[in-house]
């Protein structure tokens, strides 16, 4: 008889043999199954103990208090091969696939459903299946219909799909309430245009309720369409000018509470829409006042759109509001040209509208600025500021002459500039560049200004203020202007070169003009006349470029060196070729020596090599000797 002890290790050898049994039974299954890829070995049988039982094999692990007896390892999953990954292809296709079931089959699934609807009534109504009173109420309880059982998707999560059908069945109110107007005349105009503002205001409710933008567009669409679909081809303006005013101001009341700032875009295209279509057919200037007040309501509601809608900036979203900062510059634009088309012949009423609406949105900035805490505050303001400033530019020419319309916008361009640098808005500098342009080619090319005095006059006057932008460009821009942009610099440089020239060259012409005018006649003064004006360009020319030398020389810039020695060469042509046959004797002497003293200072200044050009001047070799 086996000893206690002798037993207890018999039981532990068969409790680990049956543990190794079933672990390599788990092995197995997991093998067939397709969940391993490697087969373990055969099960082997444990060696016999003294007593005749079986012992657990050596990776079985076994506990034993008096004797520890160490534990088989555990066998690891065997390590797959590696497969080329195309996650993130097989993503975007998952990702694009999901868009087009998901939204373009939706917004198409619409469309079609409409369209199939719109078919379906006609055809019934063709075939005469019912009267025009049931194919109305058909159309109005299929509506009403989709809407309630849109909620039923909604709220077991199929948020899209609900909005889909909601757009189908507000699409089918809105086209039943005009076949029982304009077609079957079932009701007056009156009741048709209350029940689809119903419509209207339902759908916002039930965006608002919902939190749901998509809901807010279809009201949207809906409302502004309304009056196109009632239209009875008679002049409503009170009426129809209330209505679009109400609609916008309850977008700019949505946009107050919810960030749905796209909304306002489609309203302010909806406005114009309905006012430039009212206008080309109703307008008279005899109502021109009642018009003027509502054109100046749809500017007011979109001109506060910066200070109602700034709260309601989403967290997440980051950069400035393209909505807070483009509207209302089309804002203003659209407002002034409405007043430009019913004022185009009354110049001054126009000026001080310019003026007011400058006034107005110097106001605005200041509110912005001053009341607003939101991130691009100063810039909005800025943005005002620019606004009034280009209704200030226009002011000027419609009161005062030609010429003030370039000066305006050679002034209008170097605010500009001014408040990208200070704003930093580096999309204000394509507007100062296009004013800029716009101001230097009306200066040389369209301007027929007619001088009378000599410098003091307003041609003159006009090249100093072009002067002077370019020259705050080329002094200013290169504390602010990047690597890329100091081409533009020299560019300017050149223009204030070129300027200058050219408005001394014609204040010189205009002078001797005026002698010939006022003095004598006979070929012999006419001759003199000429005489005295070629030799005074190239005294103009040849003065100008020694004075640029100069600078040059100063500022250490071979850019304005190399434009003197330009111009001197130019003029050095003009004396060798032309003053020498045309100049008379004092004048070709006065101008050859003139001519060759400013060549030989220069030549002299080079050769001294004041500027250490020479790379082994001896002012250079004994600084390095040093």
């Amino acid at each position: 008889m086996a000893s206690p002890q002798e037993e207890i290790e018999a039981l532990r050898a068969q409790v680990a043999s049956l543990t190794a049994r079933v672990y390599h039974l788990e092995q197995k299954d997991a093998a067939t199954s397709g969940e391993r890829q490697q087969e373990f070995a055969a099960e082997q049988p444990a060696p016999l103990a003294p007593s005749g039982t079986m012992l657990a094999p050596p990776s079985a692990p076994v506990v034993s208090h008096p004797r520890p007896v160490a534990s088989a390892p555990i066998p690891h999953a065997p390590v797959q091969p590696a497969r080329p990954s195309n996650i993130g292809t097989a993503r975007n296709d998952i990702d694009l696939e999901k868009k087009i079931g998901q939204y373009w089959l939706n917004r198409i699934g619409i469309v079609a459903m409409l369209i199939g609807v719109s078919y379906f009534l006609k055809y019934a109504f063709d075939n005469n299946w019912v009267g025009p009173g049931g194919r109305i109420t058909i159309g109005l309880l299929l509506g009403i219909g989709l809407i309630l059982w849109s909620e039923r998707f909604r709220s077991r999560g199929y948020d899209a799909f609900s909005y889909s059908l909601k757009a189908v069945g507000i699409g089918t109110l809105y086209l039943s309430l005009w076949g029982a107007f304009q077609i079957y005349h079932l009701i007056p105009a009156a009741a048709a245009f209350l029940a689809m503002a119903v419509v209207t205001a339902a759908t916002i409710a039930l965006a608002l309720s919902q939190d749901a933008e998509l809901l807010a567009s279809f009201a949207l669409v809906g409302g502004f369409a309304t009056p196109i679909l009632l239209s009875t081809g008679q002049h409503h303006e009170v009426v129809l000018f209330s209505y679009v005013a109400l609609l916008d101001f309850s977008i700019l009341i949505m946009a107050m509470f919810k960030p749905w700032r796209r909304l306002l875009w489609g309203s302010f295209a909806g406005t114009i829409l309905l006012f430039v279509g009212w206008y080309s057919e109703y307008y008279f200037k005899n109502e021109r006042g009642l018009t003027v007040a509502f054109a100046a309501l749809f500017a007011a509601i979109f001109a506060v759109i910066p200070i109602a809608a700034s709260g309601t900036r989403s967290t997440k979203a980051s950069g400035r509001s393209i909505t807070l900062t483009l509207l209302p510059m089309f804002n203003a634009a659209a407002f002034f040209l409405a007043l430009y088309a019913m004022y185009e012949q009354e110049k001054t009423t126009l000026t001080w509208y310019a003026l007011a609406l400058a006034a107005v949105y110097l106001g605005l900035g200041g509110i912005i600025k001053n009341r607003l805490d939101i991130e691009d505050a100063n810039f909005i303001n800025l943005l005002h500021v620019a606004i009034a400033v280009a209704f200030i530019t226009i002011a000027i020419p419609l009161k005062l002459d030609a010429q003030w319309i370039t000066i305006g916008w050679l002034v209008e361009s170097g605010v500009l500039l001014w408040l990208s640098v200070t704003a930093r808005a580096d999309f204000l500098r394509y507007f100062a560049s296009v004013a800029l342009i716009l101001g230097i080619v009306r200066l040389l090319f369209f301007d027929q200004i007619r001088a009378e005095t000599l410098v003091f006059n307003m041609r003159f006057a006009t090249y100093v203020v072009a002067i002077a932008v370019l020259g705050g460009i080329a002094v200013l821009g290169k504390r602010h202007a990047a690597q890329a942009e100091m081409v533009f610099l020299g560019i300017a440089v050149v223009g204030v070169n070129l300027l200058a020239l050219i408005a001394l060259t014609l204040e010189v012409s205009d002078y001797f003009d005026r002698q010939m005018l006022s003095g004598g006649k006979g070929a012999i003064f006419y001759r003199q006349i000429n005489l005295e004006r070629d030799f005074s360009y190239s005294a103009i020319w040849l003065l100008y470029g020694a004075a640029l030398m100069t600078v040059g020389f100063q500022r250490r810039s071979s850019f304005v060196r190399w434009q003197a020695l330009i111009l001197i060469a130019f003029t050095i042509c003009k004396v060798f070729l032309y003053d020498v046959s045309q100049l008379g004797g004092s004048y070709r002497i006065v101008s050859f020596i003139a001519l060759g003293a400013v060549l030989l200072g220069i030549s002299f200044i080079y050769q001294r090599d004041w500027l250490r050009l020479s790379p082994h001047a001896p002012e250079q070799t004994d600084q390095v000797a040093r």
